[in-house]
């Protein structure tokens, strides 16, 4: 089995949670759609349970997977201090067999980028068809793809993110290069990381670059209806100039 691309980045859920810690944009919107679909529900790629944990403190049964251990030691540290029950498992996408079915089902914050080839996209939504009842619901969130970003010089490091360091005092800064694979739809990125004024690391991140027509189809012929196509968490239309691709769909039965 071929590993998932970027793996070895989500090796520090601590540092995940600094990096992130300013984004909640998302988490109304995925405790909307819980009211409606209702329990039991299945987070693919959870992460450090940053949506997970807000869904279960609303009193709804969530089950969260994902492939990094590192990620899922902070989020079953999290609901140890706060006294929740939530199921984590480091399980891949592509391969997992629960022998349960869900109401929802959801992959947030482009996390689905990280499956590259066709046969790895294909187990995925066949896996999620198999645990999403018939009345259920999938929800999948990428980003609507920039050209203008893909034409970036991809010599030239840019300021990506700051945030504090988990471990001292001092500021992590990430700066980032890209370079766009058209062949495959990659953009493959670099994350150079410095601590203070020193270099510590450099990660790849390759995300695969999905077109607004060429998602829409691939749901299809893994046998999904798209109910809802939104362009951002206020559930606003999806249009050309929309930020994301966020996608409802129902199983065609």
């Amino acid at each position: 089995m071929k590993q998932i691309d970027c793996e070895a980045l989500y090796r520090d859920g601590k540092h995940y949670d600094n990096q992130h810690m300013n984004f909640k944009d998302d988490i109304p919107f995925y405790l909307k759609k819980a009211e409606f679909y209702r329990s039991p529900i299945l987070e693919i790629a959870c992460g450090t349970g940053r949506i997970t944990i807000p869904i279960a403190e609303k009193g709804f049964e969530i089950t969260g997977l994902d492939i990094s251990e590192g990620m899922l030691t902070s989020a079953r540290e999290k609901i140890k201090e706060m006294d929740l029950k939530i199921d984590f498992f480091k399980i891949d996408c592509r391969y997992f067999n629960l022998k349960k079915k869900f109401k929802l089902i959801f992959i947030p914050f482009n996390s689905f980028c990280h499956i590259h080839e066709l046969s790895d996209i294909e187990k995925c939504f066949e896996n999620i068809r198999n645990h999403l009842s018939n009345d259920g619901g999938f929800i999948l969130d990428i980003f609507n793809p920039n050209p203008e970003y893909f034409l970036k010089n991809p010599e030239k490091k840019r300021t990506r993110f700051e945030y504090p360091d988990p471990y001292s005092d001092k500021t992590v800064t990430i700066y980032e290069t890209n370079e766009y694979d058209k062949a495959k739809q990659i953009n493959r990125i670099k994350w150079y990381y410095h601590i203070g004024n020193e270099f510590i690391r450099e990660e790849e991140l390759n995300m695969r670059i999905f077109y607004p027509q060429e998602i829409d189809a691939l749901l299809k012929y893994n046998g999904f209806e798209i109910i809802n196509k939104y362009g951002d968490f206020n559930e606003a239309p999806f249009d050309s100039d929309s930020p994301k691709q966020l996608i409802e769909c129902k199983r065609i039965k």
